[in-house]
């Protein structure tokens, strides 16, 4: 069962990236199932730190935008507005070049918070980031 409010597409996700941090870093959503999104990321000048590896805070980047996302997919937008409280990101690998996708899951979806997932990885399935954001359930402005 989904885990939706209503249903969106892929193409939805991205119009709203336009003009954004996202659009800045070539972010883009790419696939989405009952309880999940996935959105890649490029690894260019735009990514990478001046070492050559991908910059952990454009990883950060991608982690919050797949759980922001996801969590105000989750929820009435009339009525509820999700906003990031808190967010950890482990990276356990490097990357240099390419693109690589992250996919966000919940493990909590209450009324008042909610805790998503989210796993980075390069193209051959290698961690490279592991991220928990917090987000706060907030009454619609």
């Amino acid at each position: 069962m989904a885990i939706w409010f209503q249903a969106f597409d892929v193409a939805q996700l991205n119009a709203r990236r336009e003009n954004s941090l996202d659009d800045l870093l070539g972010i883009t959503s790419s696939a989405s199932g009952d309880d999940w999104l996935a959105a890649t990321m490029p690894v260019d000048q735009r990514t990478r730190q001046p070492y050559g590896l991908l910059h952990g805070g454009a990883s950060a980047v991608l982690a919050e935008s797949l759980g922001s996302f996801g969590a105000n997919l989750c929820v009435d937008p009339t009525k509820f507005q999700c906003v990031g409280q808190s967010l950890t990101a482990s990276h356990v690998s490097s990357v240099t070049e390419g693109i690589v996708c992250g996919t966000a899951r919940p493990k909590h979806l209450g009324r008042r918070s909610q805790v998503w997932q989210i796993e980075i990885r390069k193209s051959d399935e290698t961690l490279i980031c592991l991220a928990t954001l917090t987000v706060a359930v907030l009454s619609a402005r």
